[in-house]
């Protein structure tokens, strides 16, 4: 089971992971998640990205300070993180730019410490939305595309809500049941359950 921290303006989950060598890696960070680290002695090799919206990058750099290597789906820019867009509509968001240093476009499977994670391109929260499934753990992080009773909202720049239905039905509803999901917000649920009960992913 991995370690969850919630933080930052909209409450976003990152999960803190250890690999079979027992290397730590951490998937989103949001605003507060080096602190939490920090205090706990850790210094993850690896941040994973799901997508780039600020709400899951604004420790990004501070964790890359810490010697993790990010990957994401697509380079850092400033139209994937939304700040200039939160920031018109009166939000203070300030991202501190960061290098992405693991492109994972058109890349199927990640191995960080032993750790064998399988990636699917799932577009239409975001044009770089990814997930990271682990077949031996049985876990997926979703990010923004998957949630507990919902799905990501598509009304945001690059979105697109059929693109983002579509994708879940063909790359995420066909995991195995018993998979747990660990989105990017809320709680944790089960591939079985939102299969069966998801309200925008229904026939």
């Amino acid at each position: 089971m991995p370690a969850c921290f919630t933080g930052g303006f909209v409450q976003t989950n990152g999960y803190l992971v250890t690999c079979p060598d027992g290397t730590s890696i951490v998937i989103d960070a949001p605003k507060g998640l080096a602190d939490w680290l920090r205090r706990q002695g850790i210094l993850p090799t690896a941040l994973l990205l799901t997508h780039q919206h600020y709400d899951h990058v604004e420790d990004a750099a501070e964790l890359a300070a810490m010697g993790a290597k990010i990957h994401a789906w697509a380079p850092y820019s400033t139209e994937l993180t939304l700040e200039n867009l939160m920031r018109a509509h009166g939000m203070p968001i300030a991202v501190t730019p960061y290098t992405v240093d693991v492109l994972l476009e058109g890349s199927e499977v990640l191995e960080l410490g032993g750790l064998r994670l399988e990636l699917a391109h799932v577009p239409g929260h975001s044009t770089d939305s990814v997930t990271f499934f682990s077949p031996e753990r049985g876990d997926l992080y979703p990010g923004d595309t998957l949630f507990a009773g919902s799905v990501g909202r598509a009304d945001l720049p690059g979105g697109n809500a059929s693109q983002l239905i579509d994708g879940i039905r063909r790359k995420l509803f066909v995991l195995p049941s018993s998979t747990r999901v660990f989105p990017g917000h809320g709680p944790s649920t089960r591939i079985d359950t939102e299969r069966a009960e998801n309200p925008y992913c229904g026939d």
